[in-house]
């Protein structure tokens, strides 16, 4: 065993002559301790938010979407899609059309995103628990069209989940100018009747601006015979996504892109990121000051031991061997405020997740969990881990060479 760090431990674990010395350590180590402990536990409520966004979207988003790099909309019939359909790993292929509309209901009117989807859309999408009414999902039937509609779109237009009435669909002839003397006559109309449900995903991008519709009404809505604007994919159980999605692009090649569902809201989860990152390095300048802690409780213990420094000294002991033992010093500390501060971390989030004490409000009902999430991932873990080793060896270098030099020389 290293000589130095044998007698940093010794003077780290036993009683030394000031008792004050004892209580100085205990509380550089505490300090790290509960910065770390927040470290993981801010870090993992981050996670647990995102885990709980990409647990709403993965209900309306695919595994996999395509669409082309240049332009909108492509022929369903081009060569490049139609190799999809051999690939073994796709279980569930979709074509889909997405354009906005107007929609006119009773004098009111809004701006949707009508989607139009293949009958096979109930085997692409988890629908189950989106949908709220007394009626089933169906989108065509004895030569009528129907709409699925956004929660938060039947609120504008002051509907329920029925509605007796068929929506006015308006949508802008392709390569026509608007007749300003008779507007209606440059957009084409349809009419969307209801299945009796309405889908809420809880993220406001689809609740308030999205219709689920067929595919053939939004073709002949928007002049779109025969062409897609998206192909949804839904891979066999046990796919890599990821492997998935490179066999994928080198099928199709560079006109198309491929997204799994964290690329297709890129901006939500480059947000979330961001909070997480700002509070990271936050809390890593919390714990920097509450390395510093360790100074003092090292010059006392230099002060302390002098009397050991040369009785080594006389033994054959260098001056940076006498600054090592000082420096395994501080960095026991450390390393101690670290397991102790990830144990307790680790133990709060296990609390959390198992019996929610901290709630997201005092009224039950009024957000999407009633407790918040927290997601321990390993990898921050070791994250912050390795920040507090690295923070608390490198705070207490210059310090302990310098107090070694200005204490131990006199």
């Amino acid at each position: 065993m290293n000589w130095t760090f044998f007698f940093a431990r010794r003077y780290l674990f036993s009683r030394r002559s000031h008792n004050a010395i004892n209580i100085i350590s205990g509380i550089s180590a505490v300090g790290i301790a509960v910065a770390t402990l927040a470290l993981v536990c801010t870090l993992s409520v981050f996670n647990g938010f995102q885990d709980l966004v990409a647990g709403l979207f993965t209900a309306f988003d695919p595994q996999l979407r395509v669409t082309l790099a240049e332009g909108r909309t492509i022929d369903a019939n081009d060569e490049a899609l139609l190799r999809l359909e051999q690939m073994p790993q796709i279980e569930v292929l979709t074509p889909v059309l997405e354009d906005q509309a107007l929609i006119v209901q009773d004098g009111k009117q809004t701006v949707v995103t009508i989607k139009g989807v293949a009958d096979n859309y109930v085997r692409q999408a988890n629908l189950e628990d989106l949908l709220y009414g007394d009626g089933t999902f169906f989108l065509q039937a004895n030569g009528q069209e129907y709409g699925v509609l956004g929660i938060q779109v039947t609120s504008r237009l002051g509907l329920g989940a029925t509605f007796e009435e068929p929506l006015q669909v308006y949508a802008p002839r392709r390569g026509e100018r608007v007749n300003m003397a008779n507007p209606l006559s440059s957009f084409n109309h349809a009419e969307l009747h209801s299945p009796g449900v309405v889908f809420m995903v809880s993220q406001a991008e689809y609740d308030a601006h999205y219709i689920l519709t067929s595919l053939d009404f939004a073709r002949e809505l928007f002049d779109q015979e025969g062409r897609v604007s998206a192909m949804e994919i839904r891979l066999r159980e046990g796919e890599d996504v990821d492997r998935a999605k490179m066999e994928i692009r080198k099928v199709l090649g560079p006109s198309f892109l491929v997204h799994d569902r964290y690329e297709q809201q890129e901006d939500v989860f480059r947000i979330m990121r961001v909070e997480k990152l700002i509070s990271y390095l936050f809390l890593t300048f919390i714990l920097l000051v509450a390395c510093f802690n360790i100074i003092g409780s090292l010059s006392m213990l230099m002060i302390d031991k002098k009397a050991d420094v040369q009785t080594l000294r006389s033994l054959g002991a260098d001056n940076s061997d006498i600054c090592r033992i000082f420096m395994y010093e501080g960095r026991l500390i450390s390393l101690l405020g670290a397991v102790v501060g990830i144990v307790l971390g680790l133990l709060l989030c296990w609390l959390q997740q198992t019996f929610g004490f901290i709630s997201m409000g005092d009224q039950s009902g009024s957000f999407i969990v009633e407790a918040y999430p927290v997601s321990v991932h390993f990898v921050d873990i070791l994250l912050i881990l390795a920040t507090v080793v690295a923070v608390g060896w490198v705070s207490v270098w210059y310090p302990v060479r310098h107090l070694s030099r200005r204490l131990l020389n006199r």
